[in-house]
């Protein structure tokens, strides 16, 4: 796909280059002030993160995006909609997704809604010529997320899917650790992301729990800890010990509108869930092997995205609980001092320098913030900033297949009783 002719309606040029997460306030000069519109299509839990992402992203860095015009906010629920307009500033509500599509005074859309809707609404903006970001996991069905890959081959806009936790300071300094040469080759890798949305039986039925099998837990936390851990150590080859577990098996239907992981009131109808509670696999990378598990029934764990990876000259570990630290453990040194130390993350580290407005040492910050630099990112895409002079750029559609066909070949790994199963991908996604 040529983006030289994908960066329509605003236009840059970089006068100088600077090191992605370490942005320098010089080197740019604006060729017009054309503006762009946003919308963002579902008003839930991850729609807000995006509606607010888009508000803070002119103010990341070096202040050379257009205009950014903050215009609508869609959901079926006028409700939701109407309030998360009112809240994060955007002119209007929309009640359909076709409104936003032939809507001239928007540009670019979040698509942020259940995954079984993703390819009709994608379709239809990239159709529209909208520039679309969409949540991950891309859709509900592989056949599905492959069809959306070959519209955005297609189409004249730019289409691109939110791996956010990639934008997570920690985890990209981990990253830069491996490439480096710090931490060197990786050996082994161990995560879990574990949740607890779902731990309570009288949690309300939603579109979380059905669907086919490996569209539950390992679908909704799965993908996130799949896209780290490639991140980290290059492409997975091929899972094994796939296990997927329904551990609740029916849930009460809610009274009411249900966003996000709400807790709404229930009635005495019950109907069956159809995905996984919780699931577990084993991967083989280029280098090196690890181990996953996943759950929405952790009580007490209510986003525990935690990981270890051990290296040819040490470790690291990153808790999502506590988002501005990282473990580090090289191997220098005597022998009898070794061990773990605490490195507090500050401007010395991707993404943080520029990226908050009290950008100093121990400041902090934490998962939102990280959707602001995916909606940056997107931005300056869109608006042809080059890529030398940006955040790194979003995921492909064809990383969001590759995604799936990984969660795909641990389902069928569960299914053969934990055979070896071959990720089949022809888009390998660790670049």
């Amino acid at each position: 796909m040529d983006e030289t002719n994908l960066t329509e309606p605003a236009q840059f040029v970089a006068l100088q280059t600077t090191q992605p997460g370490s942005r320098s306030e010089a080197g740019f000069q604006r060729r017009t002030s054309m503006s762009l519109g946003i919308a963002v299509i579902g008003a839930g839990m991850a729609g807000k993160a995006h509606a607010a992402a888009f508000r803070t992203a002119s103010t990341l860095y070096n202040p050379v995006l257009p205009p950014i015009r903050l215009v609508s906010i869609g959901d079926v629920n006028a409700e939701f909609g109407s309030h998360a307009a009112r809240r994060f500033g955007y002119e209007r509500s929309d009640t359909s997704w076709q409104a936003i599509a032939a809507a001239d005074d928007i540009d670019v859309v979040s698509v942020v809604i259940a995954n079984s809707l993703h390819r009709e609404v994608v379709e239809g903006l990239l159709a529209a010529g909208k520039h679309v970001l969409c949540e991950k996991p891309l859709s509900d069905t592989l056949a599905d997320a492959r069809a959306m890959a070959e519209a955005a081959r297609n189409a004249r806009s730019i289409a691109r899917i939110g791996y956010t936790f990639r934008r997570t300071p920690g985890i990209a300094y981990i990253r830069d650790l491996v490439q480096s040469g710090v931490l060197g080759k990786v050996l082994h890798f161990s995560g879990r992301y574990w949740t607890d949305y779902g731990s309570n039986p009288q949690a309300p039925m939603s579109w979380r729990y059905k669907g086919t099998a490996g569209s539950g837990a390992l679908a909704d936390v799965g993908s996130h800890l799949a896209y780290v851990a490639e991140f980290l150590c290059g492409d997975v080859r091929s899972v094994n010990g796939g296990q997927l577990s329904t551990v609740i098996g029916e849930r009460p239907l809610p009274l009411g509108a249900v966003m996000g992981h709400d807790h709404a009131a229930v009635g005495d109808t019950f109907e069956r869930v159809e995905n996984d509670d919780y699931a577990a696999f084993s991967a083989t990378f280029d280098q090196g092997v690890g181990s996953f598990e996943v759950s929405r029934v952790a009580a007490g764990h209510a986003n525990s995205l935690i990981f270890e990876v051990f290296c040819e000259n040490g470790a690291a570990t990153f808790d999502q609980r506590r988002p501005a630290e990282i473990g580090l453990f090289l191997n220098d040194g005597a022998s009898a001092q070794r061990g773990y130390r605490q490195v507090i993350l500050g401007p010395e580290h991707p993404y943080i320098g520029g990226g908050l407005a009290m950008d100093a040492p121990s400041v902090g910050f934490g998962q939102n913030d990280a959707f602001g630099y995916q909606a940056r990112a997107f931005l300056e895409e869109v608006a042809g900033i080059d890529q030398a002079a940006s955040l790194p750029r979003n995921a492909t559609f064809d990383d969001g297949v590759h995604n799936m066909e990984l969660l795909d070949a641990v389902a069928r790994s569960a299914q053969a009783g934990g055979s070896a199963v071959v990720v089949d991908s022809g888009k390998l996604a660790s670049a």
